[in-house]
């Protein structure tokens, strides 16, 4: 887990032999990304005041990156390979991270909760090659997922068919618990929804009270449904459909939908009260059962 996702991509660009006739623009980006964290973690607001701060400063940098820097100056390359080399939703997932915080939530837990991109648990399943491996080291099979937020847990397991837990026939390992998630898209088409849906399935059959969302700047198709899916919600961050083919090229369209369409404080307000409400809940309590008058 990084802390810093989209730092490390920037550090990796500029690193990247490919990136070399843009080094100089991707360190003026570091420059600015140094800023942008320092100005986000000095801000001494608290609550919703402190999201709609935060995200102007988001807004502020993202508009930097993505039209001053890439789209004025960058090369061909670095223009087309951009979602690549995810410079541009690396910059969602670190902070996504910052929303996590005592500034903004309550109740969260003594322990610290572990949250950004993480390869997260799907499921878990033993696989024994035949009768006879009964009494061996079990074969453990854990499928993950990389996932680009969340918000869980490490869990560490150790499995034997030996009561006493011998080397020999032990198997141990860890995985992590995502019990909230969220994939973080610039554009969201058709494909990716039904993507997201398959992830969040395969999520939710692992840990059932989980939590799966999209977080997504540009709209590129129909809106539907997601009572019909797993995903929880779609969020539109900018309340806005992707640029039609033929304009994705102008300097000035990309200028005008930035402009005309920031990243909106109320919809990050949303997806963060979402996170409350999911801190808050009791997942669940079979004791309550007939105060209820229901399982769960």
């Amino acid at each position: 887990m990084s802390s810093t996702p989209h730092r490390e991509k920037l550090l990796a660009a500029i690193t990247n032999p490919k990136c070399s006739g843009d080094v100089t623009l991707l360190k003026e980006a570091l420059t600015a990304y140094e800023n942008w964290i320092t100005q986000t973690i000095r801000l001494t607001a608290n609550g919703e005041e402190r999201i709609n701060e935060m995200t102007a400063l988001l807004n502020e940098y993202k508009d930097y990156l993505e039209v001053d820097l890439i789209a004025t100056r960058g090369s061909e390359f670095l223009k087309r390979q951009k979602g690549q080399l995810k410079l541009d939703n690396s910059v969602m997932e670190e902070f996504l991270i910052h929303l996590v915080s005592p500034h903004i939530l309550t109740n969260l837990p003594a322990f610290s909760l572990e949250t950004g991109p993480q390869t997260a648990f799907m499921s878990l399943a033993f696989r024994p090659s035949s009768v006879s491996t009964l009494n061996q080291k079990p074969e453990i099979i854990v499928k993950v997922k990389d996932q680009d937020f969340t918000i869980g847990k490490a869990i560490h397991y150790k499995f034997s068919s030996d009561a006493a837990f011998t080397a020999p026939k032990t198997v141990d390992g860890k995985f992590f618990l995502a019990v909230l998630a969220a994939e973080c898209k610039i554009n969201y088409d058709k494909t990716m929804f039904q993507e997201c849906a398959g992830t969040a399935s395969r999520l939710k059959q692992g840990c059932p009270i989980a939590k799966y969302y999209a977080l997504v700047e540009y709209l590129d198709m129909q809106p539907e449904d997601t009572r019909l899916t797993e995903i929880d919600n779609v969020f539109l961050l900018r309340k806005a459909k992707r640029l039609p083919f033929e304009k994705r090229s102008s300097l000035a369209e990309v200028k005008a939908q930035h402009r005309d369409f920031p990243i909106s404080s109320e919809v990050i307000g949303k997806f963060t009260h979402e996170i409350q409400r999911f801190v808050d809940a009791t997942w669940y309590n079979p004791d309550e059962a007939l105060e209820r008058g229901s399982f769960v």
